[in-house]
């Protein structure tokens, strides 16, 4: 399958494409993934290449929509692994992925923080329109899916329109934690892996309820011939091996 070449690549990818002249290994796997996924990932990675020593996994970390963006530019991507349905959907309905290769693998929730320092109280989603919350980060909604689940639950309590003065919209969720920990905003909406590793102490107000469970789907990217590659790596991210790890970093059964 051919696609179009691409201009606009994360560093990963960039890397990825520099490699022509450097020693490779037997064979790579190229995996897109959620920014949520970067600690869980990192680590399910090396326990592969453990397993298989031929074998080295690139990740390239981002919104899952700005990923999928990449690969429908024809970003040379194996494995694609995002934090919503909808975004996997979309990769379907585009014929990018193998649909019988898509299996749910994790899941999450959906937490409303604060700097550790925070005086403010925030019991629930209309604390957040006191005038003591001035910003809040939240993931932007067309390409970041924790922006979709927070806006969401935040039009369900009638308040979105009320709040958007207050957004600020960030371009994945770590940097929303990041603007959190950092006090540059009164709050924010993370996911509760993300309030789990925040490199300060931050204040988890509240989990947020989503319509929707946060369950997070994986596959294989048609067009580059690493298929079989693909599904192995896929398959091992559902093994008990990697399940202990995403475990240890807060994520849930799917």
């Amino acid at each position: 399958m051919k696609r179009t070449s691409f201009i606009h690549l994360s560093h990963a990818l960039s890397a990825l494409l520099l490699l022509g002249a450097a020693p490779a290994f037997a064979l790579d796997i190229m995996v897109s993934a959620a920014s949520s996924l970067t600690n869980a990932f990192n680590e399910i990675g090396k326990a592969y290449e453990r397993e298989h020593q031929d074998m080295r996994v690139l990740f390239n970390f981002g919104a899952s929509g700005v990923l999928l963006q990449q690969i429908s530019r024809g970003a040379p991507v194996d494995v694609l692994a995002t934090a919503d349905q909808e975004t996997m959907e979309r990769a379907q309905t585009q014929n990018l992925i193998y649909r019988e290769s898509r299996a749910n693998f994790t899941a999450n929730k959906l937490l409303l923080v604060a700097p550790g320092d925070a005086s403010s109280k925030l019991a629930n989603l209309q604390a957040l329109a006191s005038k003591d919350v001035k910003r809040i980060a939240v993931g932007n909604p067309e390409s970041v899916p924790v922006g979709r689940y927070a806006k969401a639950a935040l039009e369900k309590a009638g308040l979105w329109e009320q709040l958007t003065p207050k957004l600020i919209f960030t371009q994945n969720v770590r940097q929303s934690l990041d603007y959190v920990a950092r006090g540059e905003v009164d709050a924010g909406f993370v996911y509760a892996t993300d309030a789990a590793i925040a490199p300060v102490k931050i204040h988890s107000a509240l989990e947020v309820p989503t319509e929707k469970p946060i369950v997070y789907p994986i596959a294989v990217v048609k067009g580059f011939g690493n298929e079989r590659n693909a599904r192995d790596f896929i398959a091992f991210v559902q093994s008990e091996t990697a399940q202990k790890i995403l475990a240890k970093y807060g994520f849930l059964k799917p």
